[in-house]
């Protein structure tokens, strides 16, 4: 945190999941440089991309989370503003709402702070925790799996151009994909709260940006997992699967009796991902959806990774169209 800003501070907390008895969220102190998502024009985009990537931290300073019955965590950020609790409690499931998202409220609590504090110091947080009746579980990649997104373009160009000069409100989503999620969220009965957790290769310096887009194109509200450490802007590499697979993993873990849908992209390792997982947790794949990319290499390669495979479902869509036909037909969605 500079000397001489004197922006004011905030707190971003990131939407996660628990269970009944385990209390999870990460978030982020910042200062609050009024990013505004809605503005279109190319300084503004520039403007955005700069202040989202050289994020000013508040570093080493005590928070506190309270919840809905007034029970309070005290935590700490580190070095780079970002914090994570991880707690055993009791009876959390009586304090979420209909669709099991559990609200608190976060706060600055240092009494050294003599910085303006935006939201009068109360920053809202959301932890899912699934509700019993619900059918399964889906665990959806982002990146050109609902968002066009270029990984798949050579040097990367896309992404630069997609993240730095496009708005949110500006991206294309992929057609029909808010429709097949919602579906999928309601699951066969028409009335479900089936749990949605979206996992990206973006860093967390994106998660607003991915929060509105999401919010703004209609998609059922969901975890929102995202990388941790390096940039949007590197080659994925083998080092970036496991990534992507512990996040499943401490999902299936947290959720030992849920089963899941898998939804990702062609383009890049979330077949091999996806197949891993279901081979190590069997039975708790119900299906794995895979879009497909204009890629004719990719998609050779994925349709002879697939070609014998009977561990679960395992269906390719050009199109969400497709996928909904497909869930239809097995009685995922109704």
């Amino acid at each position: 945190m500079s000397f001489f800003s004197k922006d004011p501070l905030q707190i971003i907390v990131f939407q996660s999941y628990g269970s009944d008895t385990h209390f999870y969220v990460r978030g982020r102190a910042l200062q609050d440089e009024n990013i505004n998502l809605e503005k279109n024009n190319i300084f503004s985009l520039l403007r955005n991309t700069w202040k989202r990537f050289e994020s000013d931290e508040v570093r080493n300073t005590s928070l506190t989370i309270l919840l809905p019955n007034n029970h309070k965590i005290i935590t700490k950020t580190d070095y780079k503003g970002y914090f994570e609790v991880s707690e055993t409690l009791n009876n959390l499931t009586n304090l979420t709402d209909i669709e099991g998202w559990l609200n608190f409220e976060v706060s600055f609590t240092d009494s050294n702070i003599k910085r303006k504090i935006t939201n009068n110091n109360t920053f809202l947080g959301k932890m899912l925790i699934p509700k019993l009746r619900v059918d399964y579980g889906i665990i959806s990649d982002i990146d050109d799996t609902i968002l066009h997104t270029g990984v798949i373009s050579k040097m990367k160009w896309r992404v630069l151009i997609n993240t730095f000069f496009v708005s949110p409100l500006k991206r294309k989503v992929l057609v029909g994909a808010a429709e097949f999620y919602n579906l999928l969220h309601l699951g066969i009965s028409g009335k479900n709260a089936n749990p949605l957790f979206y996992v990206s290769h973006s860093p967390w310096n994106l998660y607003r940006y991915l929060d509105f887009f999401l919010e703004k194109n209609n998609f059922p509200k969901g975890a929102i997992l995202l990388r941790t450490a390096g940039s949007i802007f590197k080659k994925k590499t083998l080092e970036e699967k496991p990534q992507k697979q512990n996040e499943i993993r401490n999902i299936l873990k947290t959720y030992t009796d849920l089963k899941f849908i898998l939804i990702g992209d062609a383009g890049e390792h979330d077949a091999d991902i996806y197949m891993e997982i279901t081979k190590n947790y069997p039975n708790r794949i119900k299906a794995i959806y895979l879009r497909s990319v204009q890629h004719s290499k990719k998609m050779e390669r994925i349709k002879l990774l697939v070609e014998n495979y009977n561990d679960t479902e395992f269906f390719i869509v050009d199109s969400s169209k497709e996928a909904i036909i497909h869930a239809k037909k097995h009685q995922f969605i109704a």
